[in-house]
């Protein structure tokens, strides 16, 4: 999940939010102030009930925060970088460098974040019996109460990519000794779970005619999307275990000049290699980027015959030595980077592409035993 805006770094964690997380608290804001407050604690000004619901919805976007920064100080405390938490429409994201040593690792890590809503839900309870749930502040405690207590107990459910799929990888990572098919089986979980929501916000919205089913149906769709990518990234990983860069590259690629024409290129280059996404050299064979022919297509016909590559060529986010792990090249493609090269010595000496991965991952499936070769 990208960020849209930082807005600080705590202890060393970039903190950040995704414009999604607007919505969500305008949503949260007006809901609270123009129905949960004026009908469970009535007689207040509707200014109260404006800045009260202003208030909560910051609160609410806080603790989710502070889930986060669990799930990340525990892992930290296992020795996983973390560089940065991002909130967003559907709660945050902690992006760990890295996976849990072991089972025991993941299981506390994975908990970590729904005790801690847990935790804040309770003390809010406590907070609204000491000061009396039936006044504007005391009924401001109680949803917030109830909101982190609905938090914890959804993030437990058995499903990747929910905190409790995590819990459910642990455990049968444990159990089987596998990680890779205890994965494969938590997101299975995941996809079920997702189902099952799908299925609840359906009914609410045609028997009940409640729109907040919508709300089900995307979570239904968040959740089955995301166990299904990471059910792919798991076998992906599996196949491609102990495989190098140099061994899936397409070695001694061919590779546009940046100081020929446009035209120059595509007459000479392009229009003899199947391939829609090229590297780009200096006379010294060093990377300069990678360019798309559909980059190419945006250039004015006329100002192609002068126009030099390396004008419009995109920059190379990350050039890769043959030797590191393959899954690195899978990690730096991207529709932004279609196209990763490989240099040694700094020089071209091959080129990844999604093409690339598919081939060496068929081929390891194939031949489980064998490393895959171009």
């Amino acid at each position: 999940m990208r960020q849209s805006f930082r807005f600080g770094r705590l202890a060393g964690i970039d903190l950040g939010v995704h414009w999604s997380v607007v919505v969500i608290a305008a949503l949260l804001a007006f809901g609270v102030a123009d129905g949960v407050l004026p009908a469970t604690a009535p007689g207040y000004t509707t200014a109260s009930y404006v800045a009260a619901g202003l208030v909560l919805a910051s609160a609410f976007l806080v603790c989710l925060l502070v889930h986060e920064l669990a799930h990340a100080l525990f892992a930290r405390h296992y020795g996983i970088a973390v560089p940065r938490i991002t909130l967003w429409l559907l709660g945050g994201v902690s992006e760990l460098d890295g996976e849990p040593p072991t089972p025991g690792a993941e299981l506390v890590i994975a908990a970590a974040g729904p005790m801690t809503s847990l935790v804040i839900g309770g003390a809010a309870t406590a907070a609204a019996i000491a000061t009396g749930a039936e006044s504007l502040f005391g009924v401001c405690l109680v949803w917030l109460a109830g909101v982190n207590l609905i938090l914890g107990v959804f993030n437990l459910l058995p499903g990747a990519p929910l905190d409790g799929g995590r819990v459910l990888h642990a455990v049968l990572w444990r159990v089987r000794g596998d990680r890779v098919r205890a994965q494969i089986a938590a997101d299975r979980a995941g996809v079920a779970v997702g189902l099952i929501l799908a299925a609840i916000g359906l009914v609410e919205i045609l028997f009940a005619s409640n729109l907040s089913g919508l709300w089900l149906l995307l979570l239904a769709w968040f959740l089955i999307s995301a166990a299904n990518a990471e059910s792919a990234d798991a076998r992906m990983h599996s196949a491609l275990k102990g495989v190098l860069v140099r061994d899936i590259m397409a070695p001694d690629p061919v590779a546009g000049y940046d100081g020929q024409t446009i035209d120059r290129f595509v007459d000479t280059v392009a229009a003899g290699a199947r391939a829609r996404a090229f590297a780009v050299t200096d006379l010294d064979r060093a990377v300069v980027g990678v360019v798309c022919l559909a980059d190419l297509r945006r250039i004015p016909p006329g100002d192609r015959e002068v126009r030099r590559l390396g004008t419009v060529v995109r920059s190379a986010a990350v050039v890769l030595s043959p030797d590191l792990p393959a899954a690195d090249a899978v990690a730096a493609l991207s529709p932004w980077s279609p196209l990763v090269p490989v240099a040694a010595d700094g020089r071209l000496v091959g080129t990844v592409s999604g093409e690339d991965v598919r081939r060496a991952i068929e081929l390891a499936q194939l031949r489980p035993r064998m490393v895959p070769s171009p």
